[in-house]
């Protein structure tokens, strides 16, 4: 079976582009989510969060995160956001290594691993192929000012946590360009499928 890590900065279509590879059969694990999930309610990563952030918790509901001011502390703060990555990165990888064994299981061929920091974190390492979703700037940009309460400053502050789209472009295996049509993209994904399936595994 053959695991492949999907990634793009924020705006260029990657959600989009995982929708299209799962309505043609092939298992998705989305990152952010299993992380938003070790972040919520009982989540597992929630005792050692706040043991690191103890003013991240929720005045009204003891023992829980407020995300918001979470995002406050670690959006403006490296370190701390490193912090928070080196909790939070195991309980996910835990959830892939699980989700891998269950697909193989199922008898998949391949599965994605739709991971948003996939290169910045060292990701790419545990993957087969590495696939690049991106898309020309001003439609970047078009997409995600159009988000409800986004400003270009917080745009710009996300941009400076990701690796620049340019260098995820080079040391990407194959490459989706989202930027025409969405029946262009799905063009462009089946294509990508059928590649990956025809090439030997590294």
């Amino acid at each position: 079976m053959k695991v492949i890590g999907l990634t793009g900065s924020i705006g260029m279509g990657k959600s989009t582009t995982a929708a299209m590879f799962s309505s043609l059969g092939v298992p998705i694990h989305d990152a952010d989510e299993h992380a938003r999930a070790a972040l919520a309610d009982g989540g597992a990563a929630v005792p050692d969060v706040l043991n690191a952030f103890p003013q991240c918790e929720d005045d009204q509901n003891k023992g829980t995160i407020d995300r918001k001011k979470l995002r406050d502390i670690v959006f403006n703060d490296q370190a701390a956001r490193k912090q928070l990555e080196a909790i939070i990165h195991p309980h996910v990888w835990k959830a892939e290594k699980d989700f891998i064994k269950a697909a193989q299981n199922k008898g998949a061929d391949c599965v994605i691993l739709d991971i948003p920091l996939l290169f910045e974190t060292g990701a790419n390492l545990r993957v087969d192929f590495t696939l690049v979703v991106s898309a020309p700037f001003y439609e970047q940009k078009r997409r995600v000012l159009a988000r409800p309460g986004m400003t270009e400053e917080v745009f710009n502050k996300v941009l400076a946590t990701q690796m620049p789209d340019q260098e995820k472009r080079r040391q990407a295996d194959f490459i989706i360009n989202t930027g025409l049509s969405k029946a262009d993209t799905m063009d462009q994904v089946k294509t990508v499928l059928r590649d990956i399936r025809n090439t030997p595994k590294p």
